[in-house]
């Protein structure tokens, strides 16, 4: 079994979407296997987004994922990695299918709900 981090940023726990998210990822067959409600540090912000650092929606990002509280969650499952990463859709809402979470719930690039690791080492 495979197991990935994903987590809902402060836009999903402000809007209420968490049950919604987490109902669709065990819909996809995945189990939930750790669960945190916690505050993001700028530190730990900087180092999860690091390959972004330099770019110039860098500080933003940092800025709304540390605003208020995540969901952080490790789910587990066959190819947790890309199941997760198909069920959330692209990273733009806009060009997200619809049936997938930002699709169906995303607003826009900056407020897109969810994080999932793109790989197995980065989880």
């Amino acid at each position: 079994m495979d197991r990935t981090l994903v987590f809902l940023k402060p836009d999903a726990l402000q809007r209420g979407l968490v049950g919604e998210i987490i109902s669709r990822l065990e819909g996809r067959g995945l189990k939930l296997v750790g669960m945190k409600l916690m505050r993001v540090s700028e530190e730990l912000a900087g180092r999860h987004y690091a390959a972004h650092a330099g770019k110039g929606f860098f500080p933003g990002l940092v800025a709304f994922v540390t605003s208020s509280p995540i969901v952080a969650m490790v789910w587990e499952g066959e190819g947790a990695v890309e199941a997760v990463r198909c069920t959330m859709g692209r990273t733009n809402p806009v060009e997200a299918h619809p049936g997938t979470i930002r699709g169906d719930l995303g607003i826009d690039v900056g407020r897109n709900l969810i994080h999932g690791s793109d790989s197995a080492e980065a989880a």
